[in-house]
């Protein structure tokens, strides 16, 4: 499987944000994004989630399920998180397991994975900045996609949390996913780079 772009254009408000951007990532490979402040980093991502449309240039994900859009074959992983502060840990999960549809795995599993069983019964508007931030990585696990598009994964998370989510990705990579993920700060695992020019 390979995830590439071609010749992107990409405007926001009448603005510039970046033009002609090549890039590629296949099967098991983690691309960083990196560069400074305006540059473009969460632009990319929303376009490559289908949140945004490309002012030119094309995406294109071969090896993928044909019958599927790139969107519905990514995770996106956002700065918000997208939780819903009445609902539990375990009904926050069995949202999105049922909102994304799709090959769905075990809430209490994927919990556990992110270090959040023992939270699975307390509301989200009782979690740390830390927890919110598992409950969200739990996400990726509880369906399975094989691109994740991930926007500083790791702000929020502290060290063990940082280490646990390394264990998660490479998981994925290991499995033959792909990830690009916008970072300003290194992410513990082996990834190539995609380096964004500096803001107009």
């Amino acid at each position: 499987m390979r995830l590439s772009g071609r010749q992107i254009d990409c405007i926001r408000g009448g603005r510039g944000v970046f033009a002609g951007l090549d890039f590629q990532a296949s099967s098991g490979e983690v691309l960083a994004v990196v560069g400074p402040n305006g540059s473009g980093k969460t632009s990319l991502l929303r376009l490559l989630a289908g949140l945004l449309v490309p002012a030119g240039g094309s995406v294109v994900l071969e090896g993928g399920d044909a019958e599927l859009t790139l969107p519905e074959q990514a995770h996106y992983l956002g700065h918000r998180d997208a939780l819903k502060p009445a609902l539990s840990v375990h009904e926050n999960l069995s949202f999105w397991r049922d909102f994304l549809g799709g090959k769905a795995g075990d809430v209490g599993q994927c919990l556990a994975a992110v270090g959040l069983a023992h939270a699975t019964n307390l509301p989200a508007a009782y979690l740390s900045a830390g927890q919110r931030r598992r409950l969200s990585i739990a996400r990726l696990l509880v369906v399975r996609r094989p691109v994740w598009l991930l926007d500083e994964p790791t702000s929020a998370l502290d060290t063990a949390g940082q280490e646990l989510f390394v264990g998660v990705m490479r998981e994925h990579i290991g499995g033959g996913g792909i990830i690009v993920a916008a970072t300003h700060t290194p992410l513990g695992i082996e990834a190539r780079e995609l380096r964004m020019g500096r803001p107009s």
